[in-house]
């Protein structure tokens, strides 16, 4: 428990430093941890919300939100998300989607971000559509979708960096309560309880985390090796779940 207790830190810290919660590699580390994989969204949610809520606050506080576009995303995604949590799914499938989403949310980390003084691309207009398959993806396996979404609103210049990171996670924040909505209606009191009892220390460690990487993102560190690092864990966590299969 403490090195998970440690990644789970670290994960927080980094994620939230690009705008992100962490979800998929907080579910891939417990996955690979043993744990019962019906249980993995419900705790990787609930990390999720106590991460970006103080991203998106701070986001927020620093004028750097735009709502307008933002709000747009996250309402279509959101009831995609909630029924993604409500969706039966088999433990092999679970994993399978959960290895190939955090090997592709890598490679898209890996996308040099366009100038975000450029006119957006044509192709802008089109990303309304992809929140919504984001949504339902977040809701299934505890991924809050901001991980693909970002990367795409570099690629067609959607917004400035801090924008899109501001957007991101206002997207999982939104995602991650409606998917855990879901599978708590799903799965019922009984998993909520062991949920809770197994996450606590869990949620301590990125509340912790997520506030510094924020708080660093907004003052002081570069976005390039922080991007790189991210898509780092991410690739390394997706490939082991996937070879550990």
């Amino acid at each position: 428990m403490p090195l998970l207790i440690l990644a789970f830190f670290v994960t927080a810290l980094l994620y939230a430093s690009v705008g992100f919660g962490g979800g998929s590699t907080y579910t891939a580390l417990l996955a690979l941890s043993g744990l019962d994989y019906r249980i993995l969204p419900l705790l990787a949610l609930s990390c999720n919300i106590v991460v970006v809520a103080g991203s998106t606050v701070r986001f927020a506080r620093a004028g750097v939100t735009p709502w307008r576009s933002a709000g747009l995303l996250t309402a279509l995604a959101a009831p995609a998300a909630l029924v993604g949590g409500l969706t039966p799914i088999s433990e092999t499938l679970f994993l399978t989607i959960l290895g190939i989403s955090l090997l592709l949310a890598g490679g898209a980390l890996l996308l040099k971000p366009s100038v975000s003084s450029a006119e957006p691309a044509k192709a802008a207009r089109f990303m309304p559509f992809l929140a919504i398959p984001l949504g339902y993806l977040a809701g299934l396996v505890g991924i809050g979708g901001g991980i693909f979404l970002a990367p795409l609103l570099h690629l067609v210049r959607w917004n400035s960096a801090k924008a899109v990171a501001a957007t991101a996670s206002l997207f999982i924040l939104v995602n991650s309560i409606f998917g855990l909505v879901g599978q708590t209606i799903k799965g019922g009191t009984g998993r909520i309880a062991v949920a809770i009892d197994l996450g606590l220390p869990l949620l301590l460690a990125v509340a912790i985390g997520g506030q510094i990487g924020s708080f660093l993102a907004l003052k002081y560190l570069p976005q390039g090796w922080i991007r790189l690092g991210t898509a780092a864990l991410t690739i390394w966590v997706g490939a082991r779940l996937l070879l550990t299969m």
